[in-house]
This record gives C-alpha cells, sequence and structure tokens, in this order.
C-alpha cells in the first residue's frame, strides 16, 4: 500500500523559509513522477511543483517559481520543498501527490496517490 507522508509545515512570517518533506512507501517510485499541490480555504487544489524520481526533471508553477524548489533523496524515497520568501497567498494545505508515470502534469486527477496534507500559514 502505497503511503505518502508530509511534515514541515508550520506558522511563518512574510520572507520566511520552510521546507516540507514527503516520504514515501509502498512501492518503487523509480518511474513516477512527485508532485507538490496547495489548496487555500475555499479554493481549488492546485499545482505547485513537480518532479521525476528518475533522472530530475522539474516543473513550477509561475506562482512560486524562483522561491521554491524541489527536490528528492533517492535512498531515503523522500521529497522535499523548499519555500522561501513566503507570502501571505502562499497560505494552504500542502499536499503531496505521486503520478504512475514519467509525464509531469499539472491536474491533481491525473495524480493516483495522496498524502494528509501539511498547513503553512505565512503571517504579516
Amino acid at each position: 500500500q502505497v503511503q505518502l507522508v508530509e511534515s514541515g509545515g508550520g506558522l511563518v512570517q512574510v520572507g520566511g523559509s520552510l521546507r516540507l518533506s514527503c516520504a514515501a512507501s509502498g512501492r518503487t517510485f523509480s518511474s513516477d513522477v512527485m508532485g507538490w499541490f496547495r489548496q487555500a480555504s475555499g479554493k481549488e487544489r492546485e499545482f505547485v511543483s513537480a518532479i521525476r524520481w528518475n533522472g530530475g526533471g522539474t516543473y513550477y508553477a509561475d506562482s512560486v517559481k524562483g522561491r521554491f524548489t524541489i527536490s528528492r533523496d533517492n535512498a531515503k524515497n523522500t521529497v522535499y520543498l523548499q519555500m522561501n520568501s513566503l507570502k501571505p497567498e502562499d497560505t494552504a494545505v500542502y499536499y503531496c501527490a505521486g503520478r504512475i508515470g514519467q509525464a509531469i502534469t499539472l491536474f491533481p486527477r491525473d495524480y493516483n496517490y495522496w498524502g494528509q496534507g501539511t498547513q503553512v500559514t505565512v503571517s504579516s
């Protein structure tokens, strides 16, 4: 059974940084894409970033490009999202998700398994 466990969320002031982690287990992930999505209160879930387990390849939403960095540690089966220069509009529940296959897509419906989410709150 695939399991994704996020951690690292919390309360931070504007301009601060957080690093989210997503520990994955339950399958061989080498052919998968791992993504981060977020959902603010009253809004739809939106794409943040994604990376391929095998060979890297990253993609970012325009709203986070230059501020967020996605990375992976294959030995630990863990994906990270380093978030810098945080803004109030980054406040949301952040979800880790996995997609079977190599194509990076932006749509939540294309991802096969999800974590439970971690809250990020950016205070002004």
